[in-house]
């Protein structure tokens, strides 16, 4: 299986800790993706989002700073056993964050619908989240 890497740097009107809060706080998630969502706050703590859709677990996680994690997508074609690696990474910048997102092993047969998927489920929803 041949794979590729997803890129992505956003900007939101919140701190690196808001930011990094509502991707980690299970009822906050909840609320983002209108969706239940169980995570764990621990370093190999187990997490699922979308009804399980996604699910993985913490390989890394610097509170305002840093999430790395391992994500499983419930797709037709994706592997059993496969996992891709999400990092997220929040740095405080003049009227909010910028959050840099690298999604890595991503299968070549998924990585477009990921990167609409992030961009329709999860920034947009998230710049939203924080102009209310």
């Amino acid at each position: 299986m041949t794979t590729s890497s997803i890129e992505a740097k956003i900007f939101f009107r919140a701190s690196p800790k808001e930011v990094y809060e509502l991707l980690m706080d299970s009822e906050l998630h909840s609320v983002l993706t209108d969706s239940p969502a169980k995570i764990s706050r621990r370093v190999d703590g187990f997490f699922k989002v979308f009804d399980g859709y996604c699910h993985g677990y913490n390989i890394e996680l610097i509170e305002g700073k840093k999430i790395v994690q391992a994500w499983h997508f419930d797709e037709e074609d994706w592997p059993e056993s496969h996992f891709t690696i999400c990092h997220f990474e929040f740095e405080p910048v003049e009227g909010g964050c910028a959050m840099t997102f690298k999604q890595t092993e991503v299968p070549d047969f998924s990585e477009q619908a990921l990167r609409k998927g992030w961009q329709k489920f999860y920034w947009e929803p998230m710049q939203a989240y924080f102009l209310e």
